[in-house]
């Protein structure tokens, strides 16, 4: 501990003072009266008992994926109207979670997509980009490009449709996210 001369010398405040026993013993005789003042339906002095202190445990109220009925969210397979094929999952892959949204005014949808494989990156994104280049897609100078991700890919399609691709390696497997937006009659 440091000497309270020291202290003031090298720009500490005074010392704060705990609090005495006495005065503990008051904030304490405060907060059982409050807490067991609920707890009693007559005049008789409030007791402490466990189950008047005891915090209660909170219930989740949300969910990681959306509820709304237009929207479809799935985890380990397709939701009902994803583009299967126009973006198609992966031989092989593992489909973590994917998502499709109607954006509203549009005929499109918002699509989302991430598998684990253990493909290569350069065989992934070949059966990703085949059927979107195929479509009419072509490739585009994807944003910025993030040295964290093993390979990165964008295309843009007709009519505002647009995919982003990125793939992350981790020691043998690769995990792929896709996301976009393309035409819901490709649905």
């Amino acid at each position: 501990m440091v000497a309270p001369a020291l202290r003031r010398s090298r720009g500490y405040p005074d010392a704060v003072r705990p609090p005495l026993p006495r005065q503990l013993a008051a904030a304490a005789l405060a907060v059982a009266t409050v807490v067991g003042a609920g707890a009693c339906s007559s005049s008789a002095p409030a007791r402490l008992t466990p189950s008047t202190t005891a915090a209660a445990t909170p219930a989740p109220t949300a969910t990681l994926l959306p509820t709304d009925e237009s929207t479809g969210s799935a985890v380990g397979e397709l939701p009902d109207g994803f583009p299967a094929a126009l973006v198609p999952v992966p031989p092989g892959a593992e489909v973590l979670v994917a998502t499709v949204d109607p954006v509203p005014g549009s005929s499109l949808v918002a699509i989302s997509l991430n598998v684990r494989t253990t493909q290569s990156t350069r065989e992934l994104l070949a059966a990703v980009e085949a059927p979107l280049l195929d479509a009419g897609f072509e490739p585009t100078k994807a944003p910025t490009r993030d040295p964290a991700l093993a390979a990165r890919s964008a295309l843009s399609g007709p009519k505002d449709q647009w995919v982003m691709i990125g793939v992350l390696d981790t020691d043998d497997a690769r995990t792929m996210t896709l996301s976009g937006q393309v035409r819901a009659d490709d649905a």
